[in-house]
């Protein structure tokens, strides 16, 4: 049994075990959903937990705020781009999960802070469309078991006080910042192998309310192409299923929205059509 499915199953029976011993106890999960629901910074979980606890400790956190975001439905890579790797000072990104009640439509507005150190950042959602995706090797195999590609505005939150450590561990045991996000429709190609390579060239651009660019990167700053963040998370001990939703990660740097001047568009360069999305912030 891989890490994420062994430590899953752990937290859902809560069995205490000396070898996760920094697993984080019920109250401690309660206390940082409190804080998650009421947008409070909030004390920073698995600070001296390995990976193995830090997935535990996840688990747990994923099951108790199943009530307020709804049920897991896909899973999210997170600093997977060189830029937030070395901002967070982590030598691989981190793997998270995704909600059902956490996805906006694009234009959504979003009004007052979406969390408790709420960021923007550009991102891109892929759907499974088979259960060969298990066993892909190359991006070639990937893309023939992704079903849609979505543009996305991830809006993540940091959630731990400024003074509280973020690591990879603690990173991952609240979840690798979900929140919300925005997600675009469904990018209409007709060549999987094509879109492949479009998808490594695409040039992902972020510009505010007044046009201002506020960054811009390639596909490929994400692991190289982003269709290697499902080979990665894989990597973890996740078996995806028909319909997960996977967000491959930063396509770009993590933005306050105040950079946005309310409102943030992502223009996906080179992708058919050159789709684009937008979020409101007030």
């Amino acid at each position: 049994m891989k890490p994420w499915t062994a430590l899953a199953a752990m937290a859902a029976f809560a069995l205490p075990s000396a070898a996760l011993a920094a697993c984080a106890t019920d109250d401690e999960v309660a206390s940082f959903v409190a804080d998650y629901i009421a947008k409070t910074p909030t004390k920073a979980l698995g600070v001296n937990a390995t990976m193995e606890e830090a997935f535990c400790t996840q688990a747990k956190v994923a099951k108790a705020l199943e009530p307020h975001l709804g049920p897991v439905v896909g899973y999210k890579a997170g600093l997977t781009s060189d830029r937030a790797m070395e901002a967070f000072g982590v030598s691989e990104p981190v793997a998270g999960v995704l909600y059902r009640d956490m996805f906006l439509e694009d234009g959504a507005t979003v009004t007052g802070p979406h969390g408790a150190r709420p960021l923007f950042e550009a991102d891109l959602v892929l759907v499974v469309g088979s259960a060969a995706i298990n066993t892909a090797e190359t991006g070639a195999d990937v893309m023939d078991a992704i079903a849609s590609v979505h543009g996305f505005i991830e809006l993540p939150d940091l959630m731990y006080a400024k003074d509280e450590p973020l690591t990879g561990a603690t990173i991952t045991a609240g979840g690798v910042g979900a929140r919300a996000g925005v997600l675009g429709p469904a990018i209409p190609f007709e060549d999987g192998g094509a879109m492949i390579d479009l998808l490594a060239e695409m040039q992902v651009r972020v510009t505010d309310a007044e046009g201002t660019v506020l960054s811009e990167a390639p596909g490929a700053a994400v692991l190289g192409n982003p269709l290697r963040s499902v080979i990665w998370l894989r990597s973890t001990g996740i078996t995806f299923k028909e319909g997960d939703m996977i967000s491959v990660g930063s396509i770009g740097p993590l933005m306050p929205p105040a950079k946005a001047k309310g409102m943030a568009t992502v223009e996906y360069l080179g992708l058919p059509g050159n789709p684009s999305l937008t979020v409101n912030f007030e």
